[in-house]
């Protein structure tokens, strides 16, 4: 009884580090938009500084991970959570690095006037960040259906991805004067649509984990 009571504790522990490991990211993530929007060249460049606590945990995370396969050899579906949180942990990290490049474009950007609006950059990052932490909740609550339903949401960030993806093209079109900063905006987007669908590989694993089935969602 008191090793198995020992392992659940380690298994607990893995559940809350992927739950601050999420926060960390979101957090950032917030950060960098925050920078962004008020093109504030310091908290950009504390952005970037702060990526190194995303990644140290990240490796903290799969270190236990590998520990705990090696010494407990788990089995059935402890196993299949252990092998979805080191994809988790991949996932997230990849979704922090796109804060980090939020950091970076702002610098490229640093007090230059918007060529179009940034709210569509803020509404994906809003829902891509919202779904993130759902699907942590999911995983920590054993919520299959929920993983899938939060994983359709990636359409709603693909829509007004595409929308501004156009305007902004017209723009860099209307006026080449404007197609560097474009190319930057451009890339902006496209880390906020790779939010959402760093999230649904989330949501795929979290289902293998529950159910042991692979499944491709949205």
């Amino acid at each position: 009884m008191p090793n198995r009571q020992h392992y659940q504790e380690k298994l607990d522990t893995l559940h809350q580090e992927i739950l601050r490991l999420s926060t960390y990211v979101e957090e950032l993530h917030r950060k960098g938009l925050e920078a962004l929007m008020n093109q504030d060249y310091k908290t950009a460049e504390e952005v970037i500084q702060e990526d190194t606590k995303i990644n140290d945990l990240q490796l903290r995370i799969e270190n236990e991970c590998a520990n705990l396969i090696a010494i407990e050899q788990p089995v059935g579906q402890d196993l299949r959570f252990i092998v979805t949180a080191l994809k988790i942990v991949s996932n997230l990290e990849r979704i922090g690095d796109h804060a980090v490049h939020l950091g970076r474009h702002t610098k490229r950007l640093y007090n230059q006037s918007f060529m179009i609006s940034m709210a569509p950059i803020n509404e994906m990052a809003s829902i891509g960040l919202e779904m993130m932490q759902s699907s942590i909740k999911a995983l920590l609550e054993g919520d299959a259906d929920s993983a899938r339903k939060i994983s359709a949401r990636d359409d709603e960030i693909d829509e007004i991805h595409g929308r501004f993806m156009k305007e902004l093209i017209n723009k860099m079109q209307e006026n080449p004067q404007t197609i560097e900063q474009g190319i930057s905006l451009l890339l902006i987007a496209r880390f906020m649509e790779r939010m959402g669908d760093h999230v649904t590989n989330i949501c795929e694993w979290i289902v293998y984990a529950i159910e042991s089935e692979h499944v491709e969602l949205n």
